[in-house]
């Protein structure tokens, strides 16, 4: 405990591009409890709706896997539509007793829409396709804006070297990177 607290855990940096009709996600394996790594590979990126939909989340790891999986429920009832889905899990993340609690965020994708997703009901799609979240997510998307803005290279490239920029930077971000990405 941490003058007694009950000790954050920090982790995680997602960073989503979309480009030249592809979007790939990466996320770092890193854990933190304090000033200690619990663990370096672990999964933040994982497949959702019939593998069409792509995820990565910040946070609490059992608040990320509720939340992974109210979201996917909600893809379910929309029948895959990524807009009507977030908006609804949005409305249920705003107003239920027990998710307003949960200390995470998401960043989710199908292929032609990125959003953020965040517990106080917002759904951000960003202006410029590049999409950054958790400890590590400043350094990552200030990484990715430049290779975006300066070079031809691909979404899965440019996330693949933001990640490598930011476990540079970031203590609570490693070089443990899983990427995934949709045509």
């Amino acid at each position: 405990m941490e003058d007694g607290k009950r000790q954050k855990m920090r982790s995680t940096t997602i960073i989503a591009v979309k480009r030249d009709g592809q979007v790939a996600l990466a996320g770092d394996g890193q854990v933190t409890q304090g000033q200690t790594v619990l663990k370096h590979g672990a999964r933040k990126v994982r497949r959702l709706y019939e593998n069409r939909v792509i995820a990565g989340f910040a946070g609490s790891v059992a608040d990320a896997q509720a939340l992974s999986d109210r979201f996917e429920s909600k893809l379910e009832g929309a029948s895959g539509n990524i807009t009507r889905a977030a908006i609804e899990f949005a409305k249920d993340w705003r107003t239920d007793r027990v998710l307003r609690r949960l200390e995470a965020m998401m960043i989710v994708s199908d292929g032609d829409h990125l959003y953020i997703l965040s517990g106080d009901g917002n759904i951000v799609e960003p202006d410029d396709g590049i999409a950054a979240i958790g400890s590590g997510g400043p350094f990552a998307a200030a990484a990715a804006k430049a290779l975006v803005q300066n070079t031809t290279m691909t979404a899965t490239e440019i996330v693949t070297e933001a990640m490598r920029i930011a476990a540079d930077i970031c203590i609570y971000t490693n070089d443990r990177v899983t990427v995934d990405k949709l045509p």
